[in-house]
């Protein structure tokens, strides 16, 4: 796949992944083989799709809290309750170069949540302020950045000034 690294560990992760999911051990488990690893082979190159959008989509970002973690790719997000050290394809996609926002440290939560969102295009809503607003991601970051946030793969290092 273009824009990612096709390492063998990428792979690793993936397959055993999907083949810990509880259904596919239960497929396993009852001598149904076969449909377990279809099922297993979907999840596979559904998550590769995945962090290949990651890697193209100038907004994707992978944002963690005490609700858990989010890998956002613009239209879908990804997410799960756990923090990232127990969602693989989240922390496969920050190990790829995917910005990640870890906002655990932040203590004032109601600031947080009254930041606007991401925009899906990369582009700066005209509105200065509303429900609807929506920032590029290095805005969003240095918004959050602010309220205690800490960064990784900062993709602010990359502009020229």
């Amino acid at each position: 796949m273009k824009g990612i690294p096709m390492q063998t560990g990428v792979l690793c992760v993936l397959r055993a992944t999907a083949a810990s999911w509880w259904r596919h051990r239960e497929l396993r488990r009852t001598g149904q083989l076969k449909l377990a690893r279809q099922l297993e082979r979907e999840t596979v190159l559904r998550d590769l799709g995945y962090l290949k959008q990651a890697a193209l989509l100038p907004n994707a970002h992978v944002i963690c809290g005490e609700g858990g973690t989010f890998l956002h790719l613009g239209w879908t997000t990804v997410s799960t309750f756990a923090p990232i050290e127990r969602f693989p394809l989240a922390a496969l996609a920050v190990a790829l170069g995917t910005p990640f926002i870890d906002i655990r440290p932040v203590t004032d939560v109601i600031a947080f949540a009254n930041l606007p969102r991401v925009a899906r295009d990369g582009s700066d809503d005209s509105e200065p302020s509303g429900p609807g607003r929506s920032v590029s991601l290095t805005t969003y970051i240095d918004m959050a950045e602010q309220l205690g946030a800490s960064i990784t793969n900062d993709p602010r290092l990359c502009r020229s000034t």
